[in-house]
């Protein structure tokens, strides 16, 4: 994995284990990789994993079982969602209307062109 400057390592982490959650590749309920197995996979000190699914769980996405393991919550999927949806609302999206005064870029022309992203990009959708 290749990680950015911009964010702290075990967010971008975090990012990846949620992906892979919202894609069902661990499906809720199911064992993710153990911290030494995801630290080794990512090249990355464990410590840096732990912190990840230290943050995870107290997001209430993942949860450790004594003795097996750390799984996906079984609302993993919403909570994902909900929390992706709050950290774009919230730092995401303030730079994103600070672009759009700034290159003077209206709600109008901001609105078709999010509608031909769509249409584009998800077809069979809505």
């Amino acid at each position: 994995m290749e990680f950015k400057d911009k964010q702290a390592i075990y967010l971008q982490i975090a990012d990846y284990i949620c992906e892979q959650i919202l894609l069902g590749k661990w499906p809720p309920g199911e064992r993710i990789p153990s911290v030494r197995d995801l630290a080794s996979m990512m090249e990355v000190n464990p410590n840096t994993v732990m912190r990840t699914y230290d943050f995870l769980q107290n997001k209430e996405i993942i949860f450790n079982k004594r003795g097996i393991g750390y799984s996906a919550d079984e609302q993993a999927n919403s909570k994902i969602l909900a929390y992706r949806k709050e950290r774009f609302l919230t730092t995401e999206l303030p730079e994103v209307f600070k672009n759009l005064y700034l290159l003077d870029i209206g709600i109008d022309e901001l609105h078709s062109l999010y509608q031909k992203f769509i249409e584009e990009m998800y077809p069979l959708t809505k």
